[in-house]
């Protein structure tokens, strides 16, 4: 079963500890079952493991006039920015029951994000050496993903019609090659964020071959459904 926990808009120092403690559960306890947490986070600015102090261009002062948040994080690649209008998928998948490959693991991220590509017309594509899903030369999806005692945390953040002008203040994945994309921009319009929300989850049952689903609305929750207040799985 694929347990999918809807965070509504969360900032990201909140929801972060929610999914390192899901992460740290999920690693004690071995659950069968996966977990995807689902958000739409404030403006943020968040620094991966191969972050080496440039990509960002704009000043300090700028980001808190901004509004911005920064956060330093465990996932892999450079710097990348979340905000309104973006998907965010953390899966909290435990890999030695999805073929213990991290490879294939992003790999199949990657797909899941082709799978939605495709149900609205749009020809998802990888590109080779990056990560990420493109539709022809812009990118669309970004993924940094973690793996602790092989369970997944992190994940992707996929473009629905977040303000674009705001990944001007870095350079996204340290890539100035190419630009960033959403589904407005090939659209027109976009979607409402609940149907994408709800493709997702289909292409995450699709791809890691999921055979059931059940859904949760954290929204007004302080912690995870799933989750008593000493940060056991309860179900």
């Amino acid at each position: 079963m694929l347990r999918v926990h809807r965070l509504g808009s969360r900032a990201y120092s909140v929801a972060l500890p929610m999914q390192t403690a899901l992460n740290a559960a999920v690693r004690k306890q071995r659950p069968p079952d996966d977990f995807l947490i689902l958000v739409e986070h404030t403006p943020v600015i968040t620094l991966g493991r191969s972050w080496k102090g440039g990509n960002i261009l704009a000043d300090p002062q700028r980001l808190r006039e901004l509004g911005f948040e920064v956060h330093e994080v465990t996932r892999g690649g450079d710097v990348t920015y979340h905000g309104p209008g973006q998907l965010v998928a953390y899966p909290i998948f435990d890999l030695n029951r999805h073929g213990k490959d991290i490879h294939v693991f992003l790999s199949n991220l990657e797909q899941t994000a082709i799978e939605v590509l495709s149900t609205y017309g749009l020809k998802g594509e990888r590109k080779e050496g990056m990560t990420g899903a493109w539709v022809a030369d812009s990118k669309v999806c970004a993924i940094g993903v973690a793996i602790s005692g092989w369970v997944s945390y992190h994940g992707l953040a996929f473009n629905v019609d977040p303000d674009l002008s705001h990944f001007r203040l870095i350079v996204p994945c340290g890539i100035s090659k190419y630009p960033v994309a959403s589904l407005k921009t090939f659209l027109g319009s976009a979607p409402p964020m609940r149907e994408v929300e709800q493709r997702f989850v289909a292409a995450f049952q699709t791809v890691f071959g999921i055979t059931d689903v059940k859904e949760f609305d954290d929204s007004q929750k302080d912690r995870l459904s799933c989750m008593d207040e000493e940060g056991r799985l309860t179900y």
